[in-house]
């Protein structure tokens, strides 16, 4: 069974950074798209950022040249480079996994990040 755990979030203050990981377990990672959504306080789910195996990337347009994704096979970790953060990144980022060939998707339970000073 596929598993995702999410780890890195925390508090920090507006224009400060944070590293967010996904951990994968029970699949090989390198057969998923990768992403990361958010959802803040009263808003609804949006996609933050995705990776394909071959390692292309797409971003949501507020997160662009501040935000970075990436992804290790080898440790079949997912993470997301936050920097230049804003009080309105607060969210809750939640990693996700799609296979490739039956198209399921997979859920992390998230990481709070709180951007405030």
């Amino acid at each position: 069974q596929v598993q995702l755990v999410e780890s890195g979030g925390g508090l920090v203050q507006p224009g400060g950074s944070l590293r967010l990981s996904c951990a994968a377990s029970g699949t090989i990672l390198s057969l998923y798209v990768m992403g990361w959504y958010r959802q803040g306080p009263e808003k609804q789910r949006e996609l933050v950022a995705t990776i394909t195996s071959a390692g292309s990337t797409n971003y949501t347009e507020s997160v662009k040249g501040r935000f970075a994704i990436s992804r290790l096979n080898a440790k079949n970790t997912v993470y997301l480079q936050m920097n230049s953060l804003k009080p309105e990144d607060t969210a809750v980022y939640l990693c996700y996994a799609k296979n490739i060939f039956t198209r399921m998707d997979y859920w992390g339970k998230g990481t709070l990040v709180t951007v405030s000073s």
